[in-house]
Parts: structure tokens; C-alpha cells; sequence
């Protein structure tokens, strides 16, 4: 018999609709494929220091919620992530701090080694958007060389949005050129989802597909990181 899937969600908690889309959204792939699967909250003050408790998880997944009450704990959990090669999901805020880790720690970017950067501010990483996302739906194509396009297997997806910050178009390309890739962009070809394809799974999204998951239909994304939990659950047992 499998052992449970354990699942820690990057966020601080305070019941708005994103977070329980991302509850439920879990649930309907673990109905639809018979997984067993169990979900905790982990506030994102945990990580300031340590990141030893992520250790239990089978994969992470950092929120919609942003501004998070720690972003520095956020980004520490998602590097423990990315360097143990644990899967990995990021959606709204998740996706903005997932690249803001990957330029602070694999790029070295001076100003994002600042532990005092702050994302929600014009700078030359994260920037408003040009038109605000929030609660938009918005269609976006998808690289058919990535692992994405086999995921979702169409070039063309439709997701929705509750967000107003994206990435300079300059960082967007830095962070191409050196492993995380762009895999979906938006009519504009700026980026929406992205991905470190050398990792077994490692997606950050723009949009929030929890959003669109329903029991009748899982999200694709959400099933195949639920998924790439389960069988790394299985390797280490």
C-alpha cells in the first residue's frame, strides 16, 4: 500500500479565495487518481532560519498571497526546493519569488541579494503590469519544445489571473538564457509560465490554474505536479 502523499503549501494562510482554490484544487487530483493525500500550511516565517521541516514534504507549492509576511523565508523555502529537487509549484506570488530566488541565488544579482528588495515595488526585475490582471482571463501559448506543451498537449491554454506584477522583459530573458526557462507567454510574449526543465518538476506560473480546477476536471498542471509528488514520494520509501 502507498504511503501518503504529503504536500506543503508555501503561504500565510488567511482563507481568501486563492487559498482555498489551492485546497480544493489538490483534492481533485488526488479524487481523480486515487492518491492519498494530506495538505499542511506552512507560514512563511518558518524559513528565516531554517528550512529543516520541508524535509517531510513530498512537494511544495508557494501561494497566491503575496505580500507574504516573510519574503525572505518564502524564497529560502523555495531554494531548499529547487536544489533537492523536490517537485515544485509557484503560482501568483509563487511565480514572482521563484524568480527572484533564481536571481539571487543562481544569478547572483547584487540588488536581489538585498534582504530588504522589495518585490511589489517598480524595479528592474518585477514590474506593475501594463494592465492590472486581476481577476482576467487571458489565453497564452506555450512552447511546444518544453515538457509544459505535453502536459497540457495544446500550444494554446486559457487561465486566469489575479495579479498586477510581472518580470522586465530583460530579466525575463537573463533568467532564459540560464536554466529557467520561458514556456509561456502572453500576446504581449511576455512571460506567464516558466520552468527549470532539469528539475523533475519545477513550474512557475503567473496565473493561478487552481482557479480554473474543478472535480469534473482537474487542472492538467495541478494533476502532474500531484503526480511528480507521488512518485518522489515513492522513491524515497
Amino acid at each position: 500500500m502507498e504511503s501518503t502523499v504529503k504536500i506543503g503549501i508555501i503561504g500565510d494562510y488567511d482563507g481568501r479565495p486563492s487559498h482555498l482554490a489551492t485546497e480544493e484544487a489538490l483534492k481533485h487530483s488526488a479524487r481523480k487518481f486515487n492518491i492519498a493525500m494530506e495538505y499542511e500550511w506552512l507560514p512563511t516565517a518558518t524559513f528565516d532560519d531554517s528550512q529543516q521541516v520541508l524535509e517531510k514534504f513530498n512537494g511544495l507549492w508557494c501561494s497566491p498571497g503575496s505580500p507574504y509576511k516573510s519574503m525572505n523565508g518564502a524564497i529560502n523555502a523555495i531554494r531548499f526546493a529547487r536544489e533537492n529537487n523536490y517537485p515544485f509549484l509557484g503560482t501568483c506570488g509563487g511565480f514572482q519569488h521563484a524568480v527572484i530566488e533564481y536571481g539571487r541565488n543562481v544569478l547572483q544579482i547584487d540588488a536581489l541579494k538585498d534582504i530588504h528588495y522589495n518585490p511589489y515595488e517598480n524595479t528592474d526585475y518585477i514590474t506593475a503590469l501594463s494592465c492590472s490582471l486581476i481577476g482576467e482571463t487571458r489565453r497564452i501559448t506555450i512552447d511546444k519544445t518544453s515538457k509544459l506543451y505535453g502536459i497540457y498537449g495544446s500550444s494554446e491554454i486559457v487561465e486566469k489571473y489575479n495579479c498586477s506584477f510581472g518580470l522586465n522583459k530583460d530579466f525575463e530573458y537573463l533568467l532564459h538564457k540560464n536554466g529557467f526557462r520561458v514556456v509561456g507567454t502572453d500576446e504581449n510574449r511576455e512571460a506567464r509560465l516558466m520552468t527549470i526543465e532539469n528539475n523533475t518538476f519545477f513550474v512557475a506560473s503567473l496565473f493561478q490554474p487552481q482557479l480554473s480546477s474543478t472535480y469534473e476536471n482537474p487542472h492538467p498542471l495541478i494533476n502532474e505536479y500531484l503526480d511528480s509528488a507521488k512518485n518522489f514520494n515513492n522513491s524515497r520509501n
